[in-house]
């Protein structure tokens, strides 16, 4: 099923679930988290090759950091994304993309309709990661690219610390398939990328340094996240915040302030 913003239909799938979650804390995520993981949108974008005129794609855009590093490329550029909230802020921020809403594994464009699709940390929330990427495939041009980002592995993953710490306060029937690590095994990706049908070009991995100038706005940042909504709306605040704090004690520098250290890693495929 199909959605545009103001459609007012009722959503399934993926976006059903991660909407709500990632529209929650928006001005939050927009305003110290996204813009973390720059290094992971420059390196993937450089790689695919992004020139002026060329249509870009981003699924799962979220409030279209990746787009305007994109659009000052030159790219012509369009997103897609779960949240309604998210897409209202990128439309503010970025009013040149055209936007829609809904589910990743039901993209709502024709065939062969973009020269490049990207999905930077977003595949790995989908209901169905597999069907996922071959939509992103099938709105690809033949000759196009796709890249499929997720998070390297967990020991990789100074976050993962305070991910793993919010396992406590979710139902016990969600544990196992909680959090963004699903496509983190070695040889993953990959394996994700020629079930979808894709052609391997290229893999690559890069580090993003996460800084917060101080505890309150490190846990504004994290707890912003559609995984840290799903903890909080399952227990009471100042547990999960305080839980998360000595998660990331280890990272508290002389100063009071932050640093955790994360691995991305991103697939390029050929349509």
């Amino acid at each position: 099923m199909v959605y545009s913003v103001d459609s007012g239909v009722v959503r399934t799938g993926s976006a059903a679930t991660q909407g709500p979650l990632w529209g929650a804390r928006a001005d939050s995520w927009v305003r110290i988290q996204e813009g973390l993981c720059r290094p992971l949108f420059d390196a993937g974008l450089r790689h695919i090759g992004v020139r002026p005129g060329m249509r870009h794609l981003d699924v799962g855009c979220g409030a279209g950091e990746a787009l305007r590093l994109s659009r000052q490329m030159g790219a012509v550029i369009f997103g897609f994304d779960a949240s309604e909230t998210l897409v209202r802020i990128a439309n503010e921020l970025l009013p040149e993309a055209e936007y829609r809403v809904g589910d990743m594994e039901a993209l709502p464009y024709d065939d062969g309709s973009f020269d490049a699709t990207t999905g930077f940390n977003s595949f790995q929330f989908a209901s169905d990661p597999l069907r996922a990427v071959i939509e992103a495939r099938r709105v690809t041009r033949k000759g196009g690219k796709v890249l499929i980002a997720s998070w390297g592995r967990p020991e990789d993953c100074d976050a993962a610390g305070f991910l793993f710490a919010l396992k406590a306060f979710l139902p016990s029937s969600s544990e196992n398939s909680f959090g963004p690590f699903p496509l983190s095994a070695d040889g993953a990706l990959r394996d994700l990328a020629v079930a979808a049908g894709l052609e391997f070009v290229a893999m690559d991995e890069v580090q993003c340094i996460w800084l917060y100038a101080n505890l309150d706005i490190a846990l504004e940042g994290l707890l912003s996240a559609g995984t840290s909504v799903y903890a909080l709306r399952n227990s009471r605040e100042e547990e999960v915040r305080a839980a998360v704090a000595k998660a990331i004690e280890p990272y508290e520098r002389k100063d009071g302030s932050y640093k955790l250290r994360n691995s991305f890693r991103y697939l390029l495929g050929r349509v």
